[in-house]
């Protein structure tokens, strides 16, 4: 299963991050390729985005759900795509460092299914990591912004 972790470390209180990270309106659009999302429900979503998978370009319906929220320091998820034949799961986890300080790892997995899967595996298995590295670095970009703005 092609997947991808990436941590930081944020100046920045848990509380803060969980704010951000507990409403996927606010970290939707930070996917890499986004074009649009839809709020279903609470803990279900689907969400657009344009991927880049080496030569070819593909605009992918996701159904995203969340399987847990444990606040401050859990969002899991699973995926499954509604047009293409993908199946995964994510997390943000985030960490206290110190009062003002946290870790945040953010992780993906995503496995193409069907007679295609072992060829588009081969291919997401840098774009994967890829993509997790960008959603986790824009969404503790974003929420630093945020949280600059307030002071």
């Amino acid at each position: 299963m092609p997947s991808g972790t990436h941590t930081t470390e944020l100046d920045i209180p848990i509380e803060k991050v969980w704010d951000f990270v507990s409403d996927m309106n606010r970290w939707a659009p930070l996917v890499p390729g986004y074009i649009e999302h839809e709020i279903l429900s609470e803990k279900q979503s689907t969400w657009t985005f344009k991927g880049d998978i080496g030569i070819m370009q593909k605009t992918v319906k996701l159904q995203i759900d969340i399987t847990e929220w444990r606040e401050p320091t859990l969002v899991t998820f699973d995926l499954k795509g509604l047009n293409e034949n993908f199946a995964g799961n994510g997390y943000f986890k985030a960490e206290v460092i110190s009062e003002t300080q946290t870790v945040m790892h953010g992780n993906l997995d995503i496995t193409a299914k069907g007679v295609m899967g072992p060829m588009i595996n081969a291919i997401l298995k840098s774009f994967v990591p890829k993509t997790a590295e960008d959603l986790t670095k824009a969404i503790a970009e974003e929420i630093t912004s945020i949280e600059l703005k307030r002071v």
